[in-house]
């Protein structure tokens, strides 16, 4: 925080009329931080068990609810696969090790390695990348990748909430088929929504102590529940537990590559949320979401997935919703509340992050300024009025248009690739400049990591026309306003830099030039160079000058 301090009392020593003393005050010891390290206080001191339970309330909600409609959209979507051993044990162990390969090996092992400072994320990854890449050709591209991957972030962030609250209320019409979707759950979608805006509006104070208290226990209940439902399936046709080998994928295709193609447009659905991994690990740190995972939340979803194989292969009627099929009589109704709960608590936490991309995003000067509301001491803790209404208001208008999960999921898989693939690029220039891996290393991993998203975004544009252009004209769009912003700020300031009067000018001539009177007036300027136009301004038109000016600069220190 720079603070240019104009006095403009005249020096008693000084002859009339003569030059006004223009110090500039010292920097402050210890600058102003606002990196957008999230919750980083709250890491420090909550435990690891804390930080683990708080990870799974926050981190995994996305990923988590992705059994309520990745298996059945296979097998019921837009492009269905046949509903036979060959294809189910296919599509489960294509889910399965897309988990391994992208999520666990991508995400957990290598890319989290990768924090700026401890905090991640696309614009976070992009800013270490900038760090040693300016100057250079190729690093406007680089930030245009970055702001890319933002732009379809939000577009996620618009749909994530949709499509998860609505496929748990949908489990309302599998048990009542009776129950109309325009009558009954499609209103129902509409009030959870506005409930759940409303309620951010309201702030959530600490999110690790939010996520500690009762978001993490309410996943803990969700996750046990689809592990337990899953075991009962699992048990009643052991044999599915081969679709876990990577041979049964291999067959799918060479017994049917087309058809096996077009299911990874759906397929991809299973690892939802993966990017979450990353962009939260300021939160709570890279080793209590690695535990998270590994140890509960991989495990809990292989076997519902298995469970649901296993229902499908013995009852192909369930095909509705597998997942809702699981319950026992008399649990359905408990299953259809806890998983909406853990749908809002996912919808809860990417809303939470479209907050603190967007803090980013400003200060890096892609977005106009916002208000920003610090909800806790804590850093990162923050409510954004204009984005959470924003995001209702899309949120909304999605259900009502798409009316069903099963339209919605169709748009829903090319956001998520395309930004997967997006971080290949930036993880490439990771690898090569700033880690100096050697190509023999570097080369076949990322080989594997772009032949695996190349491969689902392209099965992915087959949905373009039904549903998949939404977030290809969303991301469009707020990717044109991002950088619009971007450029026009920097004309502006080019400009303005031009006909800027120096400090040193304007200290010298102030004071003769306007009337004095008692006080101290703040002026805001973005840059420390010149005199602020609201300074000028006020000479010009009040021609008045206070005792003591500030001219007052907030830069960004990282």
């Amino acid at each position: 925080m720079n603070e240019a301090v104009v006095d403009a009392a005249p020096d008693p020593g000084a002859e009339p009329g003569g030059a006004v003393q223009a110090p500039l005050a010292n920097p402050p010891a210890a600058p102003l931080s606002l990196r957008g390290v999230r919750g980083s206080a709250e890491a420090r001191h909550a435990g690891p068990l804390t930080l683990a339970v708080g990870a799974i309330g926050v981190v995994f909600g996305d990923i988590g609810t992705s059994p309520l409609y990745a298996l059945r959209d296979t097998f019921a979507g837009h492009h269905p696969l046949p509903l036979d051993q060959l294809h189910v044990y296919g599509i489960v162990s294509l889910m399965f090790w897309s988990m391994m390969l992208i999520v666990t090996l991508k995400y957990v092992t290598v890319i989290m390695r990768a924090d700026n400072k401890g905090s991640g994320g696309s614009l976070a990854l992009l800013a270490l990348i900038n760090q040693h890449t300016s100057g250079r050709r190729w690093g406007k591209g680089i930030i245009l990748l970055g702001v890319l991957a933002t732009a379809l972030f939000y577009s996620d962030s618009m749909i994530t909430p949709a499509v998860s609250v609505m496929s748990a209320v949908e489990g309302i019409a599998v048990y009542h088929p009776a129950a109309a979707v325009h009558a009954l759950v499609v209103p129902l979608v509409v009030v959870i929504l506005i409930g759940l805006f409303v309620m951010k509006s309201h702030g959530s104070g600490s999110t690790a102590n939010w996520a500690a208290s009762w978001a993490g226990p309410v996943m803990l209940v969700y996750f046990a529940t689809i592990s337990a439902l899953g075991i009962a399936s699992i048990v009643a046709f052991p044999q599915v537990i081969w679709a876990l080998s990577p041979s049964c994928a291999y067959a799918m295709f060479a017994a049917d590559p087309w058809h096996g193609f077009l299911a990874m447009g759906t397929a991809v659905l299973a690892v939802t949320g993966a990017e979450a991994l990353y962009a939260d690990m300021g939160q709570f740190g890279r080793s209590p979401i690695r535990v998270s995972w590994l140890v509960f939340v991989l495990p809990a979803l292989v076997l519902n997935y298995l469970g649901q194989a296993s229902l499908l292969l013995r009852h192909p009627e369930t095909i509705a919703s597998p997942f809702y099929h699981l319950a026992p009589p008399g649990f359905e109704w408990p299953l259809l509340i806890i998983a909406t709960m853990a749908a809002v608590i996912a919808s809860k936490a990417v809303i939470s992050g479209a907050f603190l991309v967007t803090q980013q995003a400003i200060q890096l000067g892609f977005i106009p300024r916002m208000t920003i509301r610090h909800t806790s001491s804590s850093a990162g803790q923050i409510y954004i009025p204009a984005i959470n209404w924003a995001l209702m208001i899309a949120v909304i208008l999605l259900v009502l248009v798409f009316e069903r999960s099963q339209n919605l999921t169709a748009a829903y898989g090319i956001a998520v690739t395309g930004a997967m693939l997006i971080d290949n690029l930036l993880l490439a220039v990771v690898l090569f400049k700033l880690w100096q891996w050697k190509p023999i290393f570097a080369l076949p991993l990322l080989g594997l990591f772009f032949a695996i998203d190349a491969t689902y975004l392209g099965a992915n544009f087959a949905k373009i026309p039904d549903g998949g252009w939404v977030p290809l004209l969303l991301g469009l769009v707020i990717f044109t306003l991002l950088t619009t912003w971007s450029r026009g700020r920097a004309l502006m300031r080019q400009h303005m830099a031009e006909g800027a009067l120096p400090l040193e000018v304007f200290t010298k001539s102030a004071h003769s030039s306007a009337a004095r009177v008692p006080g101290t007036a703040i002026f805001m300027a973005s840059t420390a160079a010149g005199v602020p136009s609201a300074l000028l301004h006020n000479i010009k038109h009040n021609k008045v000058l206070h005792e003591r000016v500030v001219v007052l600069t907030v830069q960004i220190e990282d």
